[in-house]
């Protein structure tokens, strides 16, 4: 099969033709129709996982056709069409028995824990725990948006967030997951203030929902201009991005007893950020962390989506082929694009 290939980190990524995958007994072998270029990708490329064993085939974000499918399988067959979260769970651990398959004790994550999806054909496991068959109303390109950051965003939102109708909400960082909070939010009725350094993403920002923008490089007052902006601050504010700005001020910018939700990768030098645990403890907030979604979380989404109330579809900036994808993945960082890029040419 065709797979873009890295021999070393920060290295050259090269179309390389290598050998296809076998599916496990309990595992399926997709036939990759879409997958999607996340800055994920970008961070497993620099280093900054340590997972990952060279040479290595990145990609997280897919959907396809189930091309092979393991003995032990009970639930799926050839041919069905399927997504998958990008933190696959083992089925068997505390957590996952506890219905926490997001924070396995076992995960595996393609594209990380092994080869991933920007190839023909991918490998995945425990098939019956973490495929999901995409409805008909959903096409491939579209479903391939959700594995990671729309999922992410949704969990962070709906479950961690527990946003409400009316709520202040507010989303520093407007790249795909920040850009998939902001829809999903506006969706549930929340009031939307989206924070970026980009005018042009701050407009498509409001595109998707956001019903006012904060340019942090023009202006130096991020966290009082939010609470100007929202009476008194945040009921819930998500760090999209992961860095230490924005980790601090999305904590900063709460009103009392409102929540901070963790959902960009912190990473690097950004890995242990200052944190105002004075105003955690006099104002009441809470820290929470959001990891994907487990598998059986899906229905509840893929509903909204088929009934219009959610667009993924309107994240997607352009289509490129696999060749493309291993020029534009080292620039990831540079945040360039406006939106969420899809390889689905192979």
């Amino acid at each position: 099969m065709r797979a873009a290939v890295f021999e070393k980190f920060q290295g050259p990524i090269t179309i390389q033709n290598v050998s296809d995958p076998t599916p496990k007994n309990h595992g399926v072998v997709i036939q990759v129709k879409a997958t999607g270029l996340c800055r994920s990708d970008w961070h497993g490329w620099m280093g900054h996982d340590t997972d990952i064993i060279l040479p290595h085939v990145p990609g997280h974000e897919l959907a396809g056709t189930i091309a092979a499918v393991g003995k032990e399988v009970l639930h799926f067959k050839v041919g069905d069409k399927v997504t998958v979260p990008f933190v696959c769970g083992c089925g068997t651990c505390g957590q996952c028995i506890s219905g926490n398959h997001q924070v396995c004790d076992h995960q595996s994550q393609p594209g990380f824990t092994h080869w991933g999806s920007f190839a023909e054909y991918v490998a995945l496991d425990y098939a019956d725990i973490n495929l999901v068959k995409i409805p008909e109303e959903i096409n491939d390109i579209t479903a391939a948006t959700l594995g990671c950051r729309f999922i992410t965003s949704f969990r962070a939102v709906v479950e961690q967030g527990k946003v409400t109708g009316g709520q202040y909400v507010v989303v520093h960082g407007c790249g795909g997951v920040g850009l998939s909070a902001i829809m999903i939010a506006n969706a549930l009725g929340a009031q939307v203030i989206a924070v970026d350094i980009n005018d042009r993403t701050l407009e498509f920002a409001m595109e998707m929902g956001a019903i006012a923008t904060v340019n942090a490089t023009k202006n130096k007052e991020v966290v009082e201009q939010i609470k100007a902006l929202t009476k008194g601050g945040a009921h819930v504010s998500l760090d999209a991005l992961g860095s230490q700005t924005t980790c601090f001020n999305s904590i900063a910018n709460l009103r009392k007893r409102g929540k901070h939700i963790q959902v960009g990768l912190m990473t690097g030098d950004h890995r242990h950020p200052k944190v105002p645990m004075d105003k955690v403890l006099a104002n009441e907030l809470e820290i929470i962390g959001s990891h994907g979604m487990q598998a059986f979380k899906y229905p509840e989404m893929l509903d909204m989506i088929k009934n219009g109330k959610l667009h993924p579809e309107k994240l997607i900036e352009s289509t490129i082929t696999l060749q493309e994808a291993a020029i534009a993945l080292p620039h990831m960082n540079k945040f360039e694009h406006k939106g969420v890029m899809v390889i689905n040419s192979f």
